[in-house]
């Protein structure tokens, strides 16, 4: 596990910046970054800037800490997250979380682009969270346990928030956006899913599949945070329906779903800190 000594490195460089009290942090998936032009009175700090941070290599994902208020809730933006696949080890895949703990989070909301395997899903639609399958083939808790970040074995029970996930229904449905709820199955990727791989996923339970979040969720809950995330389905892997894709056809969809997550967002985190 990264040193509690980089983790505070880090975060004492950015509250010289930021001067956090309270902040809500957002992790931006792919093709959902401009989420983050709304963000208003912003101190954006580039990845390459933050003293032990990773770099970003994905299309995509620009690489930017971005401070300021969104919908008037304080908030801690991540444009651009990192991948196992990009050869990152786990412990810096979820540094950034570690950071944001240190900088007073205590609620997560991830984000993400995903295949989907459940029949009743379409490309555009978003999925609330509920649950999730970790396939990836390592976890981030794996090495000793530092017990001021958190205890050595983590209940898992609730992985994302109960009520934040009723929260975020109440506010599609004001919206009158459909939404759906599910499991969001965790690999390494960087290659999609075969059909028989889709299969699979669908018959242990999942109704999305991908290469991000749950080593950010597993971070999040072993600091005791609360967490939410929602998943737009980019393609889909449906039995007897399962398209080629490429990852800019997934951006593409990505950004054609934004408008709705983002109002999405934007109404959750308007109500989230009273709940």
């Amino acid at each position: 596990m990264i040193s509690l000594d980089l983790i505070q490195e880090t975060a004492d460089f950015l509250a010289e910046r930021f001067n956090p009290k309270n902040p809500v942090g957002i992790v931006l998936g792919t093709g959902l970054g401009e989420l983050a032009s709304e963000i208003s009175d912003a101190t954006t700090i580039p990845y390459s800037d933050i003293p032990n941070f990773p770099q970003s290599t994905v299309e995509g994902h620009d690489g930017k800490l971005i401070y300021g208020r969104l919908n008037g809730v304080e908030v801690i933006a991540m444009k651009g997250r990192f991948h196992f696949y990009e050869g990152y080890t786990m412990d810096q895949v979820v540094f950034p979380i570690r950071v944001m703990h240190y900088l007073n989070v205590k609620s997560l909301v991830l984000s993400n682009a995903s295949g989907g395997m459940n029949p009743e899903f379409k490309v555009g639609d978003i999925m609330v969270i509920s649950d999730q399958i970790n396939l990836f083939p390592t976890n981030p808790l794996i090495g000793p346990n530092n017990n001021e970040l958190g205890p050595r074995f983590v209940d898992m029970s609730e992985p994302y928030d109960h009520d934040y996930i009723k929260l975020i229904h109440d506010c599609a449905e004001n919206l009158e956006l459909k939404l759906h709820q599910g499991v969001y199955a965790g690999v390494s990727g960087p290659c999609f899913e075969t059909p028989a791989e889709y299969k699979h996923l669908r018959t242990i339970g999942a109704d999305v599949v991908g290469m991000s979040t749950v080593p950010e969720n597993i971070a999040a809950k072993h600091m005791g945070m609360r967490v939410a995330a929602l998943s737009v389905v980019t393609d889909l892997g449906v039995e007897g329906v399962v398209e080629t894709v490429s990852h800019e056809e997934v951006q593409l969809a990505a950004r054609n779903a934004e408008p709705k997550l983002a109002a999405i967002v934007k109404a959750f985190l308007s109500k989230m800190l009273t709940t």
